[in-house]
């Protein structure tokens, strides 16, 4: 082998041991959605084990590279908010809104009735884990590896090199598609929070403010749903 290759050889799994603090726990929670929705797990058993899993994944793998200190506070509340109102917004101002087919087709799914059954919604055990994860764990997992990975890694192999908050047109769009398409049928109002929380990333460069921002959105939302009934966004 030549000498030159030798020498490139540990190059990646390097640079990809540095990426599993960012990556692992969305991984992780990506998996367990997925497998639960596949197996037909109810609700009751798994929010729990994907909350407590993907949460023991951020403190032994993650914690060394979350920032619990955010600067900007009173400004990160109300992005979130905003982008909770801009979530629920559309259905309330416009009748029958989900159903356009733009919203609710083969490609997108449906945005209607909600998968957690009714013998569910009053359990306690549930709604601790459901509101719990939500409001605490998938804020982290989720910024950890739109904001503080995806995008910086767009932008550059090493993406570590590329400070929090770097700004790159391609980047930006990019992750803000990206993580609309997640939301599934709720396509349009998940790319208003993506471009949302990849401005306040490069607003701010804190990854800490994202992560409450995010926090305050799924507060809101989760409150919202246990007060009015609207199960359609759970």
């Amino acid at each position: 082998m030549p000498a030159s290759s030798a020498s490139l050889s540990p190059v990646a799994p390097a640079r990809w041991r540095r990426s599993v603090p960012y990556v692992l726990p969305f991984g992780v929670l990506a998996v367990l959605l997925g497998g639960a929705a596949l197996l037909g797990v109810s609700p009751l058993w798994a929010y729990p084990v994907r909350t407590s899993l993907v949460a023991a994944v951020i403190l032994i793998w993650s914690r060394t590279v979350i920032q619990f200190r955010a600067r900007h506070w009173a400004g990160s509340v109300l992005v979130g908010l905003a982008v909770f109102v801009v979530w629920i917004g559309p259905e309330l101002l416009i009748p029958g809104y989900r159903s356009h087919w733009l919203l609710s087709n083969a490609l997108t799914g449906s945005g209607g009735p909600s998968t957690v059954p009714l013998g569910v919604r009053d359990n306690a055990t549930f709604l601790f884990f459901r509101v719990a994860g939500a409001a605490l764990v998938v804020p982290v997992a989720e910024e950890l590896f739109w904001r503080a990975w995806v995008m910086r890694r767009i932008m550059s192999v090493d993406f570590e090199s590329v400070p929090l908050g770097s700004y790159s047109a391609l980047a930006f769009w990019v992750t803000a598609i990206v993580f609309a398409s997640e939301h599934g049928a709720y396509w349009d109002v998940g790319l208003v929070a993506g471009i949302a929380y990849n401005w306040w990333m490069v607003k701010t460069r804190s990854l800490a403010d994202c992560i409450l921002a995010h926090a305050v959105t799924n507060t809101a939302l989760a409150i919202y749903v246990l007060c009015t009934g609207a199960w359609q966004y759970w």
